[in-house]
């Protein structure tokens, strides 16, 4: 076919034009090859849109916002006896749909997927989620991988242990089976603090407790405010207590985002300041969200000590922002 080409131009072009006709063909095909190399390299070649997409254009699109969760996450984000996710990732969820829904003017779909902590990351990268909102922690590692929003809460690393356990200090835990979440900060506090505490790998927390109860590992690092939310659902609650009275860190709570998407992460923080604010300020829907949660009837019950404590908490938050107009929220 080449053969075929170089000859029908010759007879059309005359042989005196063949050679500097060949040379502008070859050194056009050079530019060209150089340009899709360059263009791969940068990985700007449009061989699959919707990783081109921004989440909020994909939204846009869609109509749809597609947000990473979990299932037994009490009192962030867990599965009720209706089989219905709630908790208060999920309000925040709703907050920021709302808020999204009002910069777009259109209607848009809250589509929840739920999954386990090793999945969150890979699968906001890989561009299945657009967000995820369950207890995830802020890491610098982490951070490396995927953008956090503000924190919307502060939690920390305990062990849920049997009631008569001696457990309590990092010297304590020396050879003793600790149950972990691979991949969770409060894996990597164990570690921290103990190295030589025998670590129990879970697939999620259900397993966890279980194994707890058998008798099969001492002690299950979690989030406190985590176990205190399986704590107060159980039956034979007393059975079991909470260690140490101060955890071993102070972690905030955020929602992760995909890396380069500066607009959609400042609708999420938006959604999320103007809730904390709205908390702050007593407004009564914002207020009755918190109290679902945390409240004297809600899932999990906090003294006002530490309902003082969430609230300075949120102040902090809010304090570094430029103040929401009231109009707004």
């Amino acid at each position: 076919m080449r053969y075929f080409n170089a000859l029908s131009i010759k007879i059309i072009l005359g042989a005196e034009y063949n050679m500097s006709l060949n040379w502008q063909i070859h050194k056009n095909k050079s530019f060209l090859l150089g340009a899709v190399a360059v263009l791969m390299a940068s990985g700007t070649v449009v061989t699959c849109p919707a990783h081109a997409e921004t989440v909020m254009q994909k939204v846009k699109r869609t109509l749809v916002l597609t947000a990473g969760t979990s299932k037994d996450a009490i009192p962030f984000a867990y599965v009720d006896s209706k089989g219905q996710s709630v908790g208060y990732s999920i309000d925040m969820l709703v907050m920021i749909k709302e808020q999204l829904e009002k910069q777009l003017g259109k209607k848009i779909q809250l589509k929840l997927v739920q999954l386990s902590p090793r999945q969150r990351i890979p699968q906001i990268q890989a561009r299945k989620v657009d967000i995820v909102c369950d207890a995830s922690s802020f890491t610098w590692e982490r951070d490396k991988l995927v953008d956090f929003s503000v924190s919307y809460a502060v939690t920390g690393t305990q062990l849920l242990v049997k009631k008569d356990s001696t457990l309590g200090t990092p010297e304590s835990l020396l050879g003793k089976r600790v149950g972990v979440l691979p991949q969770t900060t409060n894996e990597q506090v164990i570690r921290k603090v103990q190295p030589k505490a025998l670590l129990v790998n879970f697939k999620n927390r259900d397993e966890a407790y279980i194994a707890l109860q058998q008798g099969k590992i001492d002690a299950f690092a979690s989030d406190g405010i985590l176990s205190e939310g399986w704590l107060q659902l159980q039956k034979n609650r007393d059975a079991f207590k909470i260690v140490p009275d101060r955890p071993f860190s102070r972690e905030g709570v955020a929602c992760m985002v995909p890396e380069n998407n500066s607009r959609f992460l400042n609708t999420v923080n938006y959604a999320l300041i103007k809730f904390m604010q709205g908390v702050v300020n007593g407004n009564p829907r914002n207020v009755a969200i918190f109290d679902r949660s945390f409240g004297a009837k809600g899932t999990i019950f906090i003294n006002q000590d530490l309902r003082d404590l969430a609230i300075e908490t949120m102040q902090l938050v809010i304090d570094s922002y430029q103040e929401i107009p009231s109009n707004d929220l």
